[in-house]
């Protein structure tokens, strides 16, 4: 059996697509807030998690035109593990990559 690698999260951009055309394709990034709700002994509890989430092609120049700050969308793609070293410090993060969906279908 293969690997599976694939994500599907629902939230809220939290800024506007930041699209840029290089000589091979288009790009778009912007971050998503996931949300999740849960009991604890203290009470009900909000948890936020920030997402980077990275479009190309076409999509990046949909996502670019139709998306905006606040929008809710629902998010399909495989997890993206990313290095680079800044000042002399490795860094490294993981973003989501792939088919964007405006809330409006689903």
């Amino acid at each position: 059996m293969g690997n599976l690698n694939k994500v599907v999260l629902v939230g809220n951009l939290t800024k506007n697509p930041d699209v840029k055309s290089t000589t091979n394709t288009t790009v778009t990034k912007f971050g998503l807030a996931v949300n999740r709700k849960y009991k604890s002994a203290e009470g009900l509890k909000e948890e936020t998690c920030f997402i980077d989430i990275v479009a190309f092609a076409k999509l990046a120049e949909i996502a670019g035109e139709y998306l905006a700050k606040g929008a809710p969308v629902l998010i399909e793609g495989r997890l993206s593990y990313n290095t680079w070293e800044q000042e002399g410090i490795k860094k490294s993060k993981h973003d989501v990559a792939n088919q964007i969906i405006p809330s409006k279908v689903f």
